[in-house]
């Protein structure tokens, strides 16, 4: 299937991140997020990405859940305990993707279709439920002041 087949069917639009997206769950209990502010229990996305398009750095006040669906594999960076540890998220077990990949809250990240050709496809689920309020894309130059030693990586998933 051609992606902008699926980006029709799907009805993806462009995300903010990069890529496409598109919101097919929000939960109508609410919680109480960590700022007191009420938030949906949970919330369900489309997530894909294509060729060389990124998911720049970004982090979210919630943990983030990935499940893969099709495709190529995705490549998800994440910084954790001040190092840049990198999950694949696809169907090739032997080769160590997984399926599903659990990014915490308060946790900067990025992804990218793994090896820069084809698409990716996966669900994301958030708990508490995603708000845009939550939402913070990273400065690279802040993001390289705080972790000199990732400044590679950084340069790679965020925007000059």
């Amino acid at each position: 299937m051609q992606t902008q087949s699926i980006i029709q069917q799907l009805q993806l639009l462009p995300h903010p991140e990069g890529g496409y997206y598109k919101e097919t769950y929000r939960g109508e209990q609410l919680v109480a997020g960590k700022n007191g502010k009420p938030r949906n229990v949970s919330t369900a996305i489309y997530y894909m990405l294509q060729n060389d398009d990124k998911s720049h750095f970004h982090r979210i006040q919630s943990d983030e859940l990935w499940f893969f669906h099709q495709g190529e594999a995705f490549e998800i960076v994440a910084i954790i305990n001040g190092n840049a540890t990198t999950f694949v998220l696809g169907n090739d077990f032997a080769g160590g993707a997984m399926p599903q990949v659990v990014i915490p809250a308060n946790t900067w990240f990025a992804s990218r279709v793994k090896n820069g050709k084809g698409y990716a496809l996966a669900s994301c689920t958030v708990a508490p439920g995603f708000d845009f309020d939550d939402f913070e894309m990273a400065a690279r130059q802040e993001l390289i002041a705080e972790y000199p030693h990732l400044a590679d990586v950084i340069i790679t998933f965020t925007k000059p």
